[in-house]
């Protein structure tokens, strides 16, 4: 006899998680492709491959990647010092982090332009040594690496906290050295966990508008998600959603490959 379940079983929850699927992901994606269905493939490549479309894309992609990068190296730091030590102030700092998910992402961008235009009280110093972080792809990198930052520290602190130091002490004791700790011991026990979190902030970064508005908008700084409101303000509904598509197949080929790559990992630990 079947021990009857509290919970639901395969075929009720899967059914249900598969018309959810559908509802909140699979239709609105389609929709994106059914919209661009109608353009002819001349049209489709002269909207998403001109000399601006592509130059959005490098700096969308481009930018995210580095700031996925940049929030690598951070968030390892980060997320080391608060599993690992205890400070005064700590609660405040862990609860800084977060705030890129509950900040709207327009007050970051006003934030930042204020901070570094000419007048602001980091740009007022920055520009005379000739660094502009306003409307320069540096500005789409910085904030950028502000939105995605809780990603990779997220992703990294439970692993460290649950890791413990028994295995570290452990080689320490058998004569290696801090580094070697590191890089034998802890570094490849969390590098799955980086490379989620990595993956995470930069598909976080991708998809970003609401504070690179504030700091780009010049032809050099244009990304792929302003390309789409510029068709959209031209009514161009077909074009924009070519655009879309093209971010989304990136998306996915790039996110799978960082998945892959993922599991690799975890299969060689």
């Amino acid at each position: 006899m079947r021990k009857k379940r509290n919970i639901p079983g395969f075929k009720t929850t899967m059914a249900a998680t598969t018309a959810w699927l559908a509802v909140l992901v699979l239709i609105p994606l389609s929709s994106i492709v059914f919209t661009s269905w109608p353009l002819s493939a001349s049209e489709f490549w002269k909207v998403v491959w001109n000399p601006r479309a592509i130059g959005a894309y490098k700096l969308t992609f481009g930018g995210a990647l580095i700031a996925a990068a940049i929030n690598g190296v951070l968030g390892l730091l980060i997320a080391w010092v608060l599993a690992r030590y205890k400070f005064f102030g700590r609660n405040f700092v862990n609860s800084l982090i977060d705030i890129p998910f509950a900040l709207p992402t327009a007050v970051a961008g006003l934030a930042y332009s204020s901070l570094y235009s000419e007048t602001g009280w980091m740009g007022r110093f920055l520009v005379p040594m000739g660094i502009h972080a306003v409307h320069t792809p540096l500005a789409v990198v910085l904030v950028l690496t502000f939105v995605s930052l809780p990603f990779v520290v997220r992703s990294l602190q439970p692993v460290f906290e649950e890791l413990g130091t028994e295995s570290e002490e452990a080689a320490q004791s058998l004569g290696a050295t801090r580094w070697q700790s590191f890089r034998h011991v802890i570094f490849p026990s969390v590098f799955p966990a980086l490379l989620t979190g990595v993956a995470l902030a930069f598909s976080r970064a991708v998809g970003e508008y609401g504070s690179v508005v504030f700091v780009a908008g010049t032809r050099d700084t244009t990304i792929a998600p302003l390309l789409i409101l510029y068709q959209l303000d031209d009514f161009n509904f077909g074009g924009a959603a070519a655009i879309a598509l093209v971010l989304l197949i990136a998306s996915f080929l790039i996110n799978g490959s960082i998945n892959l790559l993922s599991r690799w990992a975890r299969r060689h630990e």
